[in-house]
């Protein structure tokens, strides 16, 4: 009955765990720590606000796993190390905010990996149990890499004589990402088909038959726009002009936000990892 509730929150923890991972892409000691306040602290609240809403829809169920309380564990333990890490970022411990932020992704990602197969309609032995965390984990690294890349662009107009490498890297990172996960959307579709449980195939008739503007509409925005986008964004830090680039990754990141609950509104009709 939570399904589309959970489908809705998933987008929100994975902008939480890709923003953690993706702030270890600029050079730390390049840019003032401002710039990782200010951006963790919007990862941080992504992530409380899927954390709160999964909360309420566990309170609101009457039946609870096992697998249930380990995720929430999880997530509440990658919020509480991602709190530290923020705080420790005012300070100069840097041998325990680097564990903090290490314990704070790294719980993030098993809680999402392990979330992911409340959503699989194969067996646990099946090729659904690795398609499913591994597609959402590279949803989760698209997402925070637009965003990261996006904030980076606003930091420019602070710190004027930051150097442009930064944000250049932010872009490959953007677009590494983007070519990982159009190559998980082929293969996810692939190897359900071939190898996927008989609900799979049925998923995936279903999606080509009676969901094709979905599929075409997910398509057309992620990976289609968004790689345009990256490439007027990369013309752009060739001038370079940080401002323009910035405003193209506002619209990058509309197309990648939109896309992801697109592919989550697909996730609902026919619990495909697309």
């Amino acid at each position: 009955m939570d399904t589309f509730a959970r489908c809705f929150l998933l987008v929100f923890a994975e902008l939480y765990v890709g923003g953690l991972l993706a702030l270890s892409i600029p050079p730390f000691h390049e840019i003032e720590r401002g710039f990782y306040k200010s951006t963790a602290s919007v990862y941080l609240g992504a992530g409380c606000i899927a954390f709160a809403g999964r909360m309420a829809l566990l309170l609101r169920s009457s039946s609870l796993t096992w697998g249930d309380g380990i995720e929430m564990f999880l997530w509440a333990a990658s919020l509480a190390a991602g709190g530290l890490y923020l705080r420790a970022l005012w300070g100069d411990e840097y041998r325990s905010r680097a564990r903090l932020y290490i314990c704070a992704w790294a719980s993030g990602v098993a809680a999402l990996a392990l979330g992911a197969q409340a959503f699989r309609l194969g067996p646990a032995l099946s090729i659904e149990t690795v398609l499913y965390p591994v597609s959402f984990i590279v949803s989760a690294l698209l997402l925070g890499a637009v965003t990261t890349g996006m904030l980076l662009g606003h930091w420019y107009l602070i710190d004027r004589g930051l150097s442009i490498e930064p944000f250049r890297s932010m872009l490959r990172f953007f677009v590494a990402m983007l070519a990982v996960q159009t190559a998980v959307l082929v293969i996810n579709g692939g190897l359900l088909g071939l190898l996927g449980a008989p609900a799979s195939v049925d998923g995936l008739v279903e999606l080509f038959h009676a969901h094709t503007s979905l599929l075409t509409v997910r398509l057309l925005l992620t990976p289609i726009a968004a790689a345009g986008l990256a490439w007027m964004i990369w013309k752009t830090l060739q001038i370079p002009q940080t401002m323009a680039a910035t405003g193209l990754f506002y619209i990058a990141i509309l197309a990648v936000l939109v896309g992801e609950f697109v592919a989550r509104f697909i996730l609902f009709r026919t619990s495909l990892p697309l």
